[in-house]
């Protein structure tokens, strides 16, 4: 049964256009919902993050203000009450988030109190007292019943604090008193605030958490949190893994919500409390542009569908003589043109005619194709995909003929340092590997009109070609841009490994105009950098001036 070229060609073109429209669209559907929801969830993660680092700097800053208020108390030997009493009233003034800064002597009685609060008092049985003459203190979030009936408040809400103390001693080593402060909690709401103000006026459904190490206990959030324990799988089995990250995760409420979660790491002599900072939002409300991406791509599948279903009844009817369509293809394809040959079903007058040209252009592109692998075999090295020794006779051969007086040609000798252990220790299948993945990164860094060759083991070869008087400068330079590509550790089986790269370079016509020689000055240059310590660049000129 044969039909119509116009009705085949109108039919074939809209299921075409229709499956691979509808193909891409699913595809791009779920790769782009993917993405999204990696974006949403790692920014969640690295708004975690910067809060949990406001807070630990917020907390070194302070630690640091108190040890330089007891530097200064401890001036001369000098623990004059009236002093200290004039700095704690100076530290609290310049940062108000210290509620209450007291100084007490060996016994616990309070000498000097920022606004007289507790002065006089017996603090020996307070944690404060007890954990501070016993060396640097920092508690965690507490209430203290007794600082909070003194302090004014105008929130009503209950005070909570953070304590800082710590020993003063004389020159002699003696204990003269411990400097205590309590840091009201109040600052980590501005914390929060300062993360999550810029998001909010841009997303919905924000929460912030921070979670104390002992018990998961909420110490900042929602009201109904606050003082609660925070079961999630993420927090209460991180099992000593400390790395932030993010999920999509079941809360108690029922509701899944997508959380940002970070960790306390400290700032430098400040070890940090092991807050856990905790960002959420509600997934439907996180994820509710890839709904909208995905509802986009089907309509816009639809639209692209009916779009080329009409172009090709268009194009159908314009083609109205496949038997000159075919000649003309073939007249092309005799001319050496590259053109596909139509498929044309169910015309019993050209299949036969569209059966041959499609097998006679197959053989023809076979053959190409076996002489590109064959070219491809005998010019590139099989495991890195670098040029070999071949293919770097045939640059030099082509590049040589037509280079004039102003161009250098400079010729750099690499050796992989440490490569060795790396194959002894972890064998020669990771060697391997390694060897691939130094070359893409000296595939990266590669010259457009030089050329990177792999001449075995571990030693490559790359030829620079320069225009101008100082071509010393930019082969230097690149070849420290080498030095410090390697440098970087590379990721094998999940482990990292280190190597490092010695360069010998030598320069053509400066050194010699044999090729052969100047291969074997970079090598000589080469081994120079290896005795000078490694993971260096030395020139074959340099040895003769250092002669």
């Amino acid at each position: 049964m044969s039909f119509k070229i116009r009705t085949v060609l109108t039919v074939i073109f809209a299921l075409i256009s229709l499956l691979v429209i509808l193909t891409i669209g699913a595809i791009f559907s779920q790769k782009s919902s993917k993405v999204v929801e990696s974006e949403i969830g790692q920014s969640l993660e690295s708004t975690a993050v910067q809060a949990a680092d406001k807070l630990d700097w917020f907390m070194y800053s302070r630690s640091g203000e108190m040890n330089l208020l007891g530097s200064m108390a401890s001036m001369d030997d000098n623990y004059n009450p009236a002093h200290i009493q004039i700095l704690l009233d100076q530290l609290q003034n310049s940062f108000p988030s210290f509620s209450w800064v007291g100084f007490m002597d060996p016994e616990g009685k309070v000498l000097a109190a920022t606004d007289g609060i507790l002065l006089g008092n017996d603090l020996s049985e307070r944690p404060v007292f007890q954990e501070g003459i016993k060396g640097k203190f920092i508690g965690d979030v507490h209430n203290a019943v007794l600082l909070a009936k003194l302090l004014p408040n105008p929130s009503g809400e209950p005070l909570q604090f953070v304590d800082i103390s710590f020993p003063l001693k004389d020159s002699l080593g003696q204990t003269r008193g411990v400097l205590a402060a309590h840091l009201s909690w109040a600052w980590a709401k501005e914390v929060e605030d300062s993360v999550l103000g810029p998001l909010k006026q841009e997303e919905k459904d924000l929460e912030f958490f921070i979670v104390s190490q002992k018990e998961h206990t909420v110490l900042l959030g929602p009201k109904e949190w606050l003082g609660k324990q925070l079961p999630l799988e993420g927090i209460t089995k991180d099992g000593g893994h400390r790395s932030s990250g993010w999920s999509s995760e079941r809360w108690p409420d029922g509701k899944d919500y997508v959380t940002g979660l970070a960790y306390s790491q400290g700032y430098e002599d400040y070890p940090g409390l092991g807050w856990k900072v905790v960002i959420r939002q509600v997934k439907s409300t996180a994820f509710a542009s890839v709904v909208d991406l995905m509802w986009f791509n089907i309509y816009a599948g639809l639209a692209v569908t009916l779009l080329f279903a009409l172009i090709g009844w268009l194009l159908s009817r314009m083609i109205t003589s496949p038997l000159v369509r075919l000649t003309r293809v073939a007249d092309r394809l005799g001319a050496g043109e590259n053109v596909n040959i139509p498929e044309n079903k169910g015309v019993k007058e050209i299949e036969a005619l569209s059966r041959s040209l499609r097998n006679m252009v197959s053989s023809i592109t076979d053959k190409d194709s076996e002489l590109v692998v064959m070219q491809n075999l005998a010019h590139y090295d099989q495991l890195t995909g670098l040029r070999n020794r071949t293919a770097l006779e045939i640059y030099l051969e082509e590049t040589l003929q037509m280079e004039s007086e102003d161009h250098t040609l400079t010729f750099l000798y690499l050796d992989l340092d440490g490569f060795k252990s790396v194959n002894d220790t972890l064998g020669h299948q990771t060697g391997d590997v390694l060897l691939q993945k130094v070359a893409q990164r000296l595939n990266v860094l590669s010259h457009e009109k030089g050329i990177t060759v792999r001449l075995g083991g571990d030693e490559f070869l790359i030829v620079l070609r320069s225009v101008g008087d100082q071509p010393r400068l930019e082969a230097t330079q690149y070849a420290n841009d080498i030095i410090q590509s390697i440098n970087k550790p590379f990721i094998i089986d999940y482990e990292r490994v280190h190597i490092g790269c010695s360069i010998g370079g030598a320069e053509y016509p400066t050194n010699s105009d044999n090729p052969s020689d100047i291969i074997r000055m970079a090598d000589e240059a080469l081994y120079r950098s290896k005795r000078a310590g490694k993971n260096r660049v030395t020139f074959y000129s340099d040895l003769d001036e250092a002669l």
